[in-house]
C-alpha cells in the first residue's frame, strides 16, 4: 500500500508527568525497536547542511513510523552525515526502549501512560513531546456493506469487551440488509498499538478494553485493509492515513460523536470535527537527546517542513498554530 509504509507493516495530551530541566526537554509517545528501518535525515533546509554530525535513534508507533521515515529522509538531503534510525516496535514497545534509555526519540500515536512515565522516572529520564502532525482513526468496512454511519454507542456495542454482539443485525438501531444474519468479522490491531489503546480508551471507555474475538493483526494496518476488502461481513479499525491509501478497496465509515454523522476527511480532521476519533501525532524526546544540537535541529526541520512530510506520507498536516506552538515548545525545552 503505502510507500512509506513498507517497512512498517491518526488525541494525545502532553503529559503532566513530564518534568524538563531547563537546559533541555523531550518528547514521548509511541513505540521504538531496533529492529526496524533506518534512514537518513538532515535538519532545517535554512541551515544548508553546516557541520552537523551524529546519529539519532527513534523508535515506536507504526502509525507515525512512515512520518517519521519521510522526515528522516528529507532531513538526510540537508544533513548527509547526521543518520536517523527509525525502527517500529509499537508505541508501547517504544515508550519501553525509550525510559530504559536504549533510544533518543519515541514516536508516538497517543499520550504517555503513567506506568510507562514512571519507568522514565524512576530510570532518570526527563521528557516532553512535539506535535508532528494530524491523524485520525477510521472504522472501515467493505465497500458493498449497507452501513454508512456509526454512532460512538454503535461501535462500542460492536467492539466492547463480552459484547452480545455476533451478527451484524444484532447492532441496536441499524439496517444491516441483507448482511443481518451474517456473523461480523473483526479485525484489529495488538495490544502494543497506540492505535489499539486510543481506539479502546476512546470507544470503550479504557485502553486495552475490547472484545477477545478479533483477529489481531499485530502492526500490519495493510492486513485488516485486506481483510475488509476481501469480506463483506468485516469491519476494522485503522489510521485514517491508510484509508487514503486503501481508496475504493474499503469504506471509512462516517461517525456520529453526538452532533450527526461526520466524514473521516482531511478537512475535518484538521477542523477538529471528526469526533472523537481524531488525534494528533507526536515525536517524543529525552533531556539527553534534546542537549544534542542534532537532536534540536531534526525537530526543527520536522516542524518547518511538516506540511510537505504530512502530505509525501498521506498524513493530515499540521496548523500554522499547531506548527508555531511546537517551535515555542523546542525552543522553551532546549534553549535554542
Amino acid at each position: 500500500m503505502r510507500n512509506w509504509r513498507a517497512k512498517s507493516a491518526a488525541i494525545a495530551a502532553v503529559s503532566a508527568l513530564a518534568l524538563l530541566t531547563s537546559a533541555c526537554g523531550s518528547d514521548d509517545d509511541d513505540n521504538g525497536d531496533t529492529g526496524g528501518s533506518s534512514n537518513n535525515s538532515s535538519e532545517s533546509p535554512s541551515e544548508g547542511g553546516g557541520d552537523l554530525s551524529g546519529q539519532i535513534r527513534s523508535d515506536g508507533s507504526s502509525t507515525v513510523g512512515p512520518l517519521a521515515e519521510v522526515a528522516a529522509e528529507l532531513f538526510n538531503e540537508e544533513y548527509p552525515d547526521v543518520n536517523v534510525a527509525v525502527a517500529i516496535s509499537g508505541t508501547g514497545g517504544g515508550f519501553e526502549k525509550f525510559c530504559n534509555g536504549e533510544t533518543d526519540m519515541s514516536n508516538a500515536s497517543r499520550e504517555i501512560k503513567d506506568d510507562e512515565a514512571q519507568l522514565c522516572a524512576d530510570n532518570g529520564i526527563a521528557f516532553d513531546n512535539i506535535q508532528v502532525a494530524n491523524d485520525a482513526l477510521s472504522v472501515v468496512v467493505n465497500p458493498g456493506s449497507p452501513l454508512e454511519c456509526l454512532t460512538v454507542e454503535q461501535v462500542n456495542e460492536i467492539w466492547k469487551p463480552d459484547s452480545p454482539v455476533t451478527k451484524w443485525g444484532d447492532v441496536t438501531g441499524i439496517d444491516a440488509g441483507d448482511l443481518a444474519d451474517t456473523d461480523i468479522v473483526l479485525y484489529g490491531p495488538g495490544t502494543d498499538s497506540g492505535t489499539f489503546d486510543f481506539f479502546t480508551d476512546t470507544i470503550n471507555g479504557e485502553s486495552g478494553a475490547i472484545r477477545d474475538d478479533y483477529t489481531d493483526i499485530g502492526e500490519d494496518d495493510n492486513a485488516a485493509i485486506r481483510g475488509v476488502e476481501s469480506d463483506p461481513a468485516a469491519m476494522a479499525f485503522i489510521p485514517y492515513s491508510y484509508v487514503q491509501e486503501a481508496g475504493d478497496a474499503i469504506k471509512p465509515l462516517q461517525i456520529d460523536g453526538g452532533s450527526g454523522c461526520v466524514e473521516p476527511t482531511l478537512e475535518n480532521v484538521q477542523g477538529g470535527t471528526y469526533t472523537p476519533l481524531g488525534r494528533p501525532l507526536f515525536a517524543y524526546a529525552s533531556d539527553k537527546a534534546l542537549a544534542k544540537p542534532e537532536v534540536v535541529e531534526y525537530l526543527k526541520f520536522w516542524l518547518d517542513n511538516s506540511t510537505e512530510i504530512a502530505e509525501t506520507a498521506v498524513f493530515v498536516p499540521m496548523t500554522q498554530e499547531q506548527i508555531d506552538a511546537g517551535h515555542a515548545k523546542i525552543e522553551a525545552l532546549s534553549g535554542q
